[in-house]
Order: C-alpha cells, then structure tokens, then sequence
C-alpha cells in the first residue's frame, strides 16, 4: 500500500465511527477500488421486516468513500443515487464493491454493486465525488 493510500482512505477509516458502528468490515482499499461488507441485524429492518435502504445506502456510500480517498486531500460525495433491486433482511451478509469509472480533473464517477450472501446483485449505486482542497484531518492527538 502505498503512502498516499494511508493518508486517504485508511485514516478516514480509522475515525469513521458511523462505519464501524454499523459493523462495516473492509476486505479491499486500493486506488479507484474498495470491498466492503456488513451483516444485516434486526435493528436495521425497517417495518416490513426488510432491511432500510438507508443502511444499504451507508454501505455503499462507505465503499464509494474509500474507492475514492486515495491523496492527501479529502474527496468528498457531490452526488449520488441508487436503485433498490431484492429485498434482504436480519442475518444476511451484504457487500459492497466499489469502481472508478472515470475521472477528470478533481470529480470522479463511480459505481458501486451490492450483492448479497450468494453473490445476486440487490441494489446499485452511482457516486459522483469532489477531490476538496481540504487535507486529510490529523486527530492523532484526540
């Protein structure tokens, strides 16, 4: 791993309590590409017993962040959608793997699929980031 990858995404990880909170397990952080899964508990159903789109959502947006998160500066969400394909519910392992599409200049595409235990897509998301001129918080002193 290079340098600028421990600066990015591996520090926005290390403070991202929503994330871990949420039990979010990184598998793959590189450059324009990221694997991140989550179990799904009882606590994120929503009233017809399926999982919230919002916590499908939070997954994918945490892999989008990490695909994209590769320099010294933060790149942050400027847009993003998704569509909801299956249902899933409590108990059910959801993964989220992110791509750089394109990039020009400090805004960039990516999509992200979000499959389920046996690999069937239930949802897709596209995200389209900013590269800021805001650097990389340094809280080692928290």
């Amino acid at each position: 791993m290079t340098e600028s990858r421990s600066v990015g995404s591996q520090a926005m990880m290390k403070r991202d309590r929503a994330s871990a909170s949420l039990g979010m397990i990184v598998h793959q952080n590189e450059p324009g590409y990221s694997v991140v899964s989550m179990v799904v508990r009882d606590d994120m159903l929503n009233g017809f017993d399926v999982t919230h789109g919002g916590f499908v959502f939070a997954l994918a947006d945490t892999a989008f962040a990490i695909a994209c998160n590769d320099s010294h500066h933060v790149t942050l969400a400027a847009g993003a959608d998704i569509t909801f394909l299956a249902p899933t519910t409590s108990g059910q392992n959801l993964t989220a793997t992110a791509l750089l599409r394109v990039k020009s200049g400090r805004s960039g595409i990516y999509d992200v699929r979000i499959t389920v235990d046996n690999d069937v897509t239930i949802a897709e998301f596209r995200g389209h980031s900013r590269t800021t001129n805001l650097p990389v918080p340094d809280r080692s002193h928290l």
